[in-house]
């Protein structure tokens, strides 16, 4: 009997280091596959800054939304208005890649409110019927069809008629919330998914979804870019912007950069490598001539971490007499922040304009990271002031640098200014003017600065910083956590 009573604590023991090593064995890989897939190497053609080009025939473009002395929500939009005139000009190609496509959390009956989906949709499809021989590719993220959780009628009729869907590989990007990925890719990943519906809320619209589709939505990463290509009668001409074809964005804020020549084939050649690795490789293109020796105004083209070196080269670049201006819907990233103190300690004029981080499709957000990062620059001596939003939200993306030598720079285009927007984790595709401040483009670009900031003509663009201060040490530090960890949707 007592060789059996010793022989049943030795099993329990046994069974105890063995749950203990399994334990350990499964922390080991956790951090091991997080490890490996925020470092890994960004597949080829990622994080580019293509050959600064001669600027051709380049286009400031902005959607304008302010309140009128009564009140009213007014708006002023041209972006897709030029994008949807550019894809009826196709004549042998049309290369599209955008991160919202869909009608997902809103109606487009509201006040100022466009059905941008469909009117896509259709210049698409209408495009590919008038010229049959037409090849026209959409690149889109997978949020798009909720990562496989919903059937996307909208990509299939355009599958149906002849354009060639992309849906981007993010498990290909480093992960920008290693924690749950680390996990995710162990346990979930080859799980798939399916859209025949679940038992949860649908995060975006009605229904249900599995629970597949919310453990990939925590991933937070996306193909944030767009972007837009096409062989016209004018020769090819590209398109960055930070406006998505989305419903319930259709009454945001946005700007854009329209330019034609080399430097839109440096921008089909970045499409063609996100096609490249998710499986669908464009055969055939042209490639972008050799680099030359540039006189007068040059535009490049920025992929990922490349926008946020050249964004930082260019506040660095400012001092005394020089003026930095900064539209931003999302303002993070600590090392564009430490760059914006040290030029207004420069003594350069550093303004900032900021969303307040307040809307979002309809439910309030709690103004961060925005209004604690206006806190801080603030008090280094940055003047700081806040969107005036009525529903919709300031989602442009634009830096410019204008400098008292009468040179400027603007860089603008899909990139939030955060960490998961500049730090090849995110793709992203910004564009890069450099040349006389008085070059056409450079001029509106700084004007719609201007009036955006000092609200003239009557219109309401803007707000002080007063309106949205925000002191609280908490929330400051919430929001240095959240950036570093990854556990964000900024």
């Amino acid at each position: 009997m007592n060789e059996i009573a010793t022989a049943h604590p030795n099993r329990r023991a046994r069974g105890r280091r063995a749950l203990r090593l399994a334990l350990l064995a499964l922390l080991v890989a956790w951090i091991g596959t997080a490890t490996v897939h925020r470092y890994k190497p960004l597949p080829p053609g990622i994080s580019v800054a293509m050959p600064a080009r001669s600027a051709e025939a380049v286009v400031f473009l902005a959607d304008l939304t302010w309140i009128d002395e009564r009140g009213a929500r007014r708006l002023d939009h041209r972006i897709f208005e030029r994008a949807l005139a550019r894809i009826g000009q196709a004549r042998r190609l049309v290369v599209l890649d955008m991160f919202l496509f869909n009608d997902f959390a809103g109606s487009a009956d509201g006040d100022g409110m466009r059905p941008l989906s469909d009117q896509l949709e259709q210049a698409l499809v209408a495009r590919k019927r008038a010229v049959p021989g037409l090849r026209a590719v959409l690149i889109t993220d997978p949020i798009n069809g909720l990562y496989g959780g919903v059937e996307s009628d909208r990509l299939d009729r355009l599958r149906a008629a002849g354009i060639d869907v992309v849906v981007t590989a993010l498990p290909r990007l480093r992960d920008s919330n290693p924690a749950w990925s680390g996990l995710w890719r162990l346990c979930c990943r080859w799980a798939g998914n399916d859209d025949d519906g679940g038992w949860l809320p649908n995060p975006v619209g009605p229904g249900e979804v599995t629970l597949r589709t919310w453990l990939r939505l925590v991933n937070f990463k996306a193909n944030h870019r767009k972007t837009l290509v096409v062989d016209s009668p004018e020769g090819w001409i590209g398109l960055v912007t930070s406006a998505n074809p989305h419903d319930a964005s259709s009454a945001h804020g946005n700007v854009a950069l329209e330019f034609r020549g080399p430097a839109a084939l440096d921008l089909l050649a970045t499409e063609a490598a996100v096609a490249a690795f998710s499986g669908a490789p464009l055969d055939g293109l042209p490639a972008p001539p050799p680099a030359r020796p540039v006189n007068g105004a040059v535009l490049q083209v920025l992929t990922e971490s490349a926008i946020r070196d050249a964004a930082i080269d260019a506040i660095d670049a400012a001092g005394l007499g020089d003026r930095v201006d900064l539209a931003i819907f999302y303002l993070s990233h600590r090392g564009v922040i430490v760059a914006l103190k040290r030029a207004a300690a420069r003594g350069a004029t550093v303004r900032v304009l900021m969303d307040p981080n307040r809307d979002a499709f309809g439910a309030e957000k709690d103004g961060i990271p925005n209004r604690p990062v206006g806190r801080e620059l603030v008090d280094a001596g940055v003047t700081v002031r806040w969107c005036a939003t009525s529903g919709e939200q300031c989602h442009s993306k634009s830096l410019q640098v204008i400098r008292a030598d009468g040179s400027s720079e603007w860089i603008g285009g899909s990139a939030n200014f955060t960490r998961r927007n500049l730090d090849d984790l995110n793709l992203e595709t910004n564009a890069r003017l450099a040349g006389p401040a008085g070059h056409p483009a450079l001029s509106e670009a700084a004007a719609w600065f201007e009036q955006r900031w000092s609200n003239r003509a009557g219109r309401l663009h803007s707000l002080p910083y007063d309106e949205f201060a925000e002191d609280s040490r908490l929330r400051y530090w919430r929001y240095r956590v959240m950036e570093f960890t990854g556990l964000s949707t900024f």
